[in-house]
């Protein structure tokens, strides 16, 4: 009998041992993978997260920052990491969605379909289409007209080929039928810096960092990228309500897990960052002063997303015929 007995508990050990490994996660300090370099915005929310991550399990959060090759290195090395959940990351949408469409299956040192398991969004953020301030225009309709009047010369500036600040502005020429003449850059902060200067028209970028030289006039709103209008601008008109119905150019930042990792683990990290997501406090001190929607729901939910607007921004490639040479 007690023999019997060890075996069938040996048995089941054995057929729960991702339960089991669930039941004690975390037990060690976790690494988050930052796709980017520290200071920006991927970087500013990974840490918002793991901060909070490390209160509630009482471990080290480590944030790694593996910046470079258009978030190639740093999600590569995740690609590459053991699935056990101590090793994540948090990456912006051009990683899984945008970048490759761009550069074209297998050209990349990881497979966004294949090597990655979406754990949860974190938040979206809707673009603020930005003019400098001499710049004739003073809403959409304008800037329309005027560059139907002067096809190609109006000119955005870009943070690089495949960037939000880029494809959200390919879709509204798209979707305009207008030519505008795209200025690529090494980041979003030095494109902004030149439509200051006035050296350059446009840009569309978060809408955060550009309130202060908006306020002072530095800077012209034009509208903003979202479905709806930011409750903190509601004098700020949408694209779509301005001249283009239908437009719509959000992006956001999400936690992944490298394949293989335990459904109970990704499930035990999902419900901790949604009830982050869902704090009071964490709202109001972060996510509403700089402007961000948190994303809410499961991993499967999170994973539908992902694929419908990684089909929606590949058609949007490969109307306008854009790719990066490897």
């Amino acid at each position: 009998m007690t023999r019997f007995i060890r075996a069938l508990i040996l048995l089941i050990a054995l057929a729960h041992p991702f339960a089991a490994h669930a039941e004690s996660y975390p037990s060690r300090t976790i690494t988050i993978v930052v796709t980017s370099a520290a200071g920006g915005i991927t970087d500013v929310i990974a840490r918002a997260i793991g901060q909070r991550l490390s209160a509630a399990w009482g471990q080290t959060i480590v944030i790694e920052n593996k910046g470079g090759a258009g978030h190639s290195i740093g999600a590569s090395a995740v690609a590459k990491a053991p699935p056990d959940g101590y090793t994540l990351m948090v990456t912006e949408a051009a990683t899984v969605m945008i970048d490759p469409a761009l550069h074209g299956k297998g050209k990349l040192p990881y497979d966004a379909d294949k090597d990655f398991i979406p754990v949860s969004g974190l938040v979206r953020i809707a673009s603020a289409l930005l003019a400098k301030s001499s710049f004739p225009a003073h809403n959409v309709k304008e800037l329309l007209a005027l560059a139907r009047q002067k096809p190609g010369t109006i000119t955005y500036g870009t943070a690089g080929i495949g960037t939000m600040p880029h494809m959200s502005m390919v879709l509204l020429a798209s979707m305009a039928g207008i030519k505008l003449l795209p200025v690529h850059y090494r980041g979003a902060a030095p494109a902004l810096t030149d439509v200051l200067g006035g050296h350059i028209d446009l840009i569309s970028m978060g809408p955060t960092i550009a309130l202060p030289p908006v306020r002072a006039g530095k800077l012209r709103m034009l509208a903003t990228s979202g479905p709806t209008r930011f409750a903190q601008l509601p004098d700020v008109p949408t694209v779509a309500e301005s001249g283009i119905p239908g437009y719509e150019a959000v992006t956001w930042f999400g936690l992944f897990a490298p394949a293989g990792t335990p459904h109970e683990v990704v499930v035990k990290l999902n419900a901790e960052v949604q009830r982050i997501l869902a704090d009071k406090d964490f709202r109001e001190k972060f996510l509403e002063p700089q402007l961000l929607e948190p994303m809410r729901g499961a991993p499967d939910d999170f994973a539908h997303y992902i694929a419908t607007e990684a089909a929606r921004w590949g058609k949007v490639i490969r109307e306008q015929k854009l790719t990066i040479a490897n």
